[in-house]
C-alpha cells in the first residue's frame, strides 16, 4: 500500500504551518493597521466612493461605475461588469485609509483601460488556476487511494494534479506586480490631486503595504504547499 507510518510523521508539514502563520500575520496586520487609520479623517473629507468617482472621471473613464457593497476590505473592481464595489468600511467614510483603498481599486481600473500585461497575463491564467485550485488536492488524493507507488495511473493523477496547483500558483504570484502597481498608480494620483496631503499619503502607504504583504503571505503559503506536493509526491515513490 501506498500509506505508511510516514505519512502520519510528516515533517513536510512545517511548510504548511509556517505558510499558516504567514497568511495569519499578513492578515491581522492588514486589518489593524487599516483600523488604525479608519479613525484618522482626511482633510478634504471626501468618502471613499467621492475619490474613486473623481479619479474615474478624471482619468476619462466613463463607463465604469462605483457601487456599495457589503461587509469590510471586500473592496473590489470587477471587469466583467465595470463596477468598482467599495465596503461598508470605505464607501462612506472619508477616512485616510478607505480613500487609499478606493483608490486602489481605481488603480486597477486603469490597469484594465491601458492593458497592463501583467493583469492581462493574470487574466490569461485564471482559467486554469482557478480548475487547479478546486480539483489538484482531490485528484492528488484519488492518485494515492490508486496505489502510486506502483506508478501507472495513479502517479499519474498525481503529476496532473501538481501541475494543476502549480498553475494556482502562479496565478498568486503575477498578483503581486498587479497589487504592487495598483497602489503605486493609487499614492501618486492621491499626490498628485492633493486628495490628500503628505502626512496622510504616509499613512495611506501603510495601509496598502498592509494589503499587499496579505497577497505576498498568500503566494508564499502556496508555493510553500506546492514545495510539499513536490517533495511528497512528486517522483515515483515506491516503498520496496
Amino acid at each position: 500500500m501506498y500509506f505508511s507510518p510516514y505519512m502520519f510523521h510528516d515533517p513536510t508539514y512545517i511548510l504548511v504551518l509556517i505558510g499558516l502563520i504567514l497568511s495569519m500575520a499578513a492578515s491581522a496586520k492588514v486589518k489593524s493597521t487599516f483600523a488604525k487609520y479608519s479613525r484618522v479623517r482626511s482633510s478634504t473629507g471626501m468618502t471613499g466612493a467621492e475619490v474613486a468617482s473623481q479619479i474615474l472621471r478624471r482619468n476619462n473613464v466613463l463607463d465604469v461605475q462605483v457601487r456599495h457593497i457589503g461587509g469590510s476590505l471586500t473592496d473590489n473592481f470587477n471587469p466583467m461588469n465595470k463596477t468598482v464595489n467599495l465596503s461598508d468600511s470605505t464607501y462612506g467614510s472619508s477616512s485616510v485609509a478607505s480613500i487609499g483603498v478606493a483608490a486602489h481599486e481605481c488603480g486597477h481600473v486603469l490597469q484594465h483601460a491601458e492593458g497592463y500585461l501583467p493583469l492581462t497575463l493574470r487574466a490569461t491564467i485564471l482559467p486554469v488556476a482557478n480548475i487547479g485550485s478546486r480539483v489538484s488536492i482531490p485528484m492528488i488524493f484519488l492518485g494515492i487511494l490508486l496505489g502510486a507507488a506502483r506508478g501507472g495511473f495513479g502517479q499519474s493523477l498525481i503529476t496532473i494534479g501538481i501541475w494543476l496547483f502549480s498553475f494556482a500558483v502562479a496565478f498568486q504570484i503575477v498578483t503581486l506586480p498587479v497589487e504592487f502597481n495598483a497602489s503605486r498608480r493609487a499614492l501618486a494620483i492621491l499626490e498628485r490631486d492633493q486628495v490628500l496631503y503628505p502626512e496622510e499619503l504616509k499613512m495611506a502607504k501603510e495601509v496598502l503595504t498592509a494589503a499587499a504583504l496579505t497577497y505576498v503571505a498568500a503566494a508564499a503559503s502556496s508555493a510553500l504547499q506546492l514545495l510539499r506536493l513536490v517533495i511528497l509526491f512528486g517522483g515515483n515513490r515506491r516503498d520496496d
